[in-house]
């Protein structure tokens, strides 16, 4: 994904943490928030409770290829910040792509299929 859609400033994780809209799953929480662009933003938090650097480094792969997956499908202007659970560690990315999609549906944030 291009720097543009990323999540880096810590205020900005901040924002998402204080006001965004939370949607729960044992593998995954994210986090919602409107922005004022005309593109989403992702950020990835991926805490040492997953496990060593080796774990932590292939849940973050897996977790952005998702959301490049599901990007297209996704209603613009969003911070969207992901923040993987430990019982993730072990799962395909077929699993999380569709945790992933099914917790975007909660969150009000997938765009209506045609």
């Amino acid at each position: 994904m291009e720097r543009r859609y990323r999540l880096r400033s810590r205020g900005d994780f901040a924002r998402l943490r204080e006001q965004g809209r939370v949607c729960r799953h044992a593998w995954l929480n994210i986090s919602v928030v409107r922005n004022e662009l005309s593109h989403n933003r992702y950020g990835y938090i991926t805490g040492k409770t997953l496990g060593n650097a080796v774990q932590r480094n292939r849940v973050r792969r897996l977790l952005r290829e998702s959301v490049r997956r599901l990007h297209e499908r996704l209603q613009p202007g969003f911070d969207i910040l992901l923040i993987a659970r430990p019982a993730i560690v072990n799962r395909t990315l077929a699993e999380i792509v569709q945790v992933l999609e099914e917790l975007a549906r909660q969150a009000g944030v997938l765009k209506a299929e045609a």
